[in-house]
This record gives structure tokens, C-alpha cells and sequence, in this order.
């Protein structure tokens, strides 16, 4: 197409356009069309949606295993029973404090519980943002902290509780729960408590790990 002198002369190739005095030709306009921002939406609402529901889970399984690790300290630190004997001043006695493994099983499982307590506003924030990283990665490290110490305890203390029902005759131990019977209820009862404990941290260890996935 010809023009008077001084017009320039543009050729339409596509969607661009090449101008017949050298200059560069303009790029296509990018235009997102209603259904691919439908789209690139409903993946973000996914997304944060399932990770919402993991960070929810994970509040409400935190709330059990406050119970379940104070409830193991509180029981375990105010077990005893004394039997009456012949006089009031000669008496056989047990405690929790009677055996250096309740001892660490209390302080164990308190640290646990009040950890627990400290942990529950990460535990809303992952909920208010299911997209951020940062609180439950630091929940992940300390859940598995957790996870090994209230572990530990509760096994040295269900070894105890062991040789408390049974006794080992080849070391001339004796069992004790046919006399001091209200003394290991409550500590089996404890040691029961405490190992659910450390198994709603490794479930909690697990969904903070799936959490942290970007896909």
C-alpha cells in the first residue's frame, strides 16, 4: 500500500507489526484470558486449602497431647502409697520419687506439656497462612525434639513398672505391685499416657512434613 512521502508504511504479519522505516516491530499485548485466572486461583485455594486442614488436625491433636503429657506428669509425681504395718512408726512406703526414672519421667513429660502450650500460636498462625514456612518448619524441629524425649522417658519408666509386676529372679528382685498395688496402677497408667504422648508427636512430626511440601 503506497503513501504520500513522510508516511510510514506498516505490513501486518500475525499479530505484529513491522514498520517500513526500521523500527523494531511492537510485541503482541499478553492478555490472560477469565478461564486461565479461574484456574491459577482455584490451584492457589487448593493448595492452601488442604494445608489449612493439616494445620487445624494439627491444633487439635496438640490440645490432646497436652492432656495426655500432663496427665502423665501429674499422676506419676503424686503417686505413693504407704502400707500400715504393726505400728504407725514402722511402715513400708513407695514413691515416685524412689525411683530416679519417675524422676526424669515427670520433668520430661511437664517440659513436654508446657512446650506444647508455648507451641499452640505457631500452631494459629499456620492456620491463618497454610502457606508459610517458616512456623512449621521450627514446629517440625521441635516436635521431633519432643518425639525422643518423652520416648526415652516413658520407656525407662515402663521398665520400672516392668520389674514392679514382675520382679527378675535372676537378680533377686521382687515384685512389689501384689503389696504397693494402687502404687503401679497409677504408674502404668502414667507410662500409658505418656507413650500415646509421643505418638501424637510423630504424628504431628509427619503432617508438619507433608505440610512443608510445595507440591
Amino acid at each position: 500500500m503506497k503513501s504520500g512521502e513522510g508516511e510510514a508504511t506498516t505490513i501486518i504479519i500475525g499479530e505484529a507489526t513491522v514498520d517500513t522505516k526500521g523500527k523494531a516491530p511492537a510485541a503482541p499485548p499478553v492478555v490472560a484470558t477469565t478461564k486461565s485466572m479461574k484456574s491459577i486461583k482455584s490451584i492457589k485455594y487448593v493448595n492452601g486449602g488442604w494445608k489449612k486442614g493439616i494445620a487445624v488436625f494439627d491444633f487439635l491433636i496438640r490440645l490432646v497431647a497436652i492432656a495426655a503429657t500432663l496427665t502423665g506428669a501429674i499422676v506419676m509425681g503424686t503417686t505413693n502409697q504407704t502400707l500400715p504395718f504393726f505400728t504407725q512408726s514402722f511402715q513400708f512406703r513407695a514413691t515416685y520419687s524412689d525411683f530416679p526414672p519417675f524422676t526424669l519421667f515427670v520433668v520430661a513429660n511437664a517440659v513436654a506439656g508446657g512446650y506444647l502450650v508455648l507451641s499452640l500460636p505457631f500452631s494459629i498462625a499456620s492456620i491463618v497462612r497454610p502457606n508459610a514456612g517458616g512456623p512449621r518448619l521450627l514446629l517440625l524441629i521441635l516436635d521431633t525434639v519432643m518425639v525422643g524425649i518423652t520416648s526415652a522417658s516413658a520407656a525407662a519408666a515402663a521398665a520400672i513398672v516392668y520389674l514392679a509386676h514382675d520382679g527378675n529372679p535372676n537378680a533377686n528382685w521382687l515384685p512389689i505391685c501384689g503389696q504397693f498395688n494402687s502404687f503401679c496402677d497409677q504408674t502404668s497408667g502414667a507410662v500409658v499416657a505418656s507413650f500415646v504422648a509421643a505418638v501424637l508427636f510423630m504424628l504431628l512430626v509427619a503432617m508438619s512434613a507433608l505440610a512443608l511440601r510445595k507440591h
